[in-house]
Order: C-alpha cells, then sequence, then structure tokens
C-alpha cells in the first residue's frame, strides 16, 4: 500500500525485452535501501524489486501492465516517481494508493499562475472510472485533489514542490500518465453499477 507522497525521483538507465516481458533497470537515491522481493511504485504502478545492483535495481513489468500503463513509452533517461511501500507505523499523508494503475489519462493543458501550476487531463470515461469534486486522485503515483470534474475531465493545482519534486516538470501537453482513482469511489462506483459483463 502506498499514499501518493513521491520520495524521489529515479532514471531508466536500460531497458530489455524478454519475451512479453520488460526488464527496466532504474538508478535511485533509494536503491541501497532496497531489496529483492520489496514493492516500490514507479509512476504509481507496483513493480516488485527482482534484482540491486549498487546504485541501480531491476524490475520486470509483465505485458499487461505495460499495455495499460505509460510504461510502454519509457525511454533510457526518464525520470520516474518513486515511492515505497507505506510502513505500518506510517502516516497517510496522501491517500490510500494501492499501485494498480486504473488507465492512462492525457495532459490537455498546463497553466502557469505565477507561484503553481494547474494541469488539465482528460480520460476515456467508458472504461467507468470517474472523478468527484475536490476528490482524490493519483497520477503517475502523485496524490493530489481534483476539481474542474467532468465527465472524462479534471483539473489539479501543483504546488512548486511537487512541481519541482515530482516529474511534474517534465509533463508536456499530449504526454500519457498513469491514473488509479481513489479506491472508495471505485468501490461505491461498483457497488451502484454492478457487474456489467
Amino acid at each position: 500500500m502506498f499514499t501518493g507522497i513521491i520520495e524521489t525521483l529515479g532514471t531508466v538507465e536500460s531497458i530489455e525485452k524478454d519475451g512479453t516481458n520488460v526488464h527496466f533497470d532504474i538508478s535511485s537515491s533509494l536503491t541501497n535501501d532496497l531489496k529483492i522481493d520489496q514493492s516500490v511504485a514507479h509512476n504509481g504502478v507496483c513493480l516488485t524489486v527482482v534484482a540491486v545492483d549498487d546504485d541501480v535495481y531491476r524490475v520486470t513489468a509483465i505485458d499487461e501492465t505495460l499495455q495499460k500503463t505509460n510504461l510502454k513509452n519509457w525511454d533510457v533517461g526518464k525520470k520516474i516517481n518513486i515511492e515505497r511501500c507505506m510502513p505500518a507505523s506510517g502516516r497517510f499523508d496522501g491517500h490510500i494508493v494501492q499501485g494498480h494503475v486504473d488507465q492512462t489519462g492525457r495532459v490537455e493543458s498546463i497553466s502557469n499562475q505565477d507561484g503553481s501550476w494547474l494541469f488539465d487531463f482528460s480520460f476515456d470515461p467508458s472504461k467507468g472510472n470517474v472523478t468527484v469534486e475536490k476528490g482524490s486522485i493519483t497520477i503517475n503515483g502523485t496524490s493530489l485533489t481534483c476539481f474542474n470534474s467532468k465527465n472524462g475531465k479534471f483539473t489539479v493545482a501543483i504546488i512548486p514542490y511537487t512541481y519541482e519534486n515530482t516529474n511534474f516538470h517534465e509533463l508536456q501537453v499530449g504526454d500519457e500518465v498513469n491514473l488509479e482513482f481513489d479506491i472508495v469511489g471505485k468501490y461505491i462506483q461498483r457497488i451502484i453499477r454492478g457487474y456489467e459483463n
């Protein structure tokens, strides 16, 4: 379980295809604290550490993960948001985040507000996910509050600290992002709509 409070940025050092799987070697200031079998969120995607070598560790993404997230677009040198699992004695500084991306979204616009930034996002509402005004949303693993909530669209405000210490400062209009919708909202949505298939 995660909280959406990004600890550091990591850098993709190498990418290796292995059948339908892809291995990512990542350098991070947290590498020395990681161990094999540990779960770590990468742009909000929970992946298992499978190897550690000096300041680089390896995670593997299966085909389903690649198809449903923006990992398929990663290149060597890409900066990604990193968060380790929350310890049982930790605080929920963000909100409950599972590290299970629901779908991707797209950056529609970025507006500099003279000290903060507004990011407008769109997503395919046919997948059944919804946002609510002042509700929680996870974007590339970052816990945020959405507003201007509409069918398939929402806005978030980014403060300077978040902008500088996550990969929000690298996002551009048209970029694909990982979205994990609020777990409580997802359960309510399922209760109301039931199983359609």
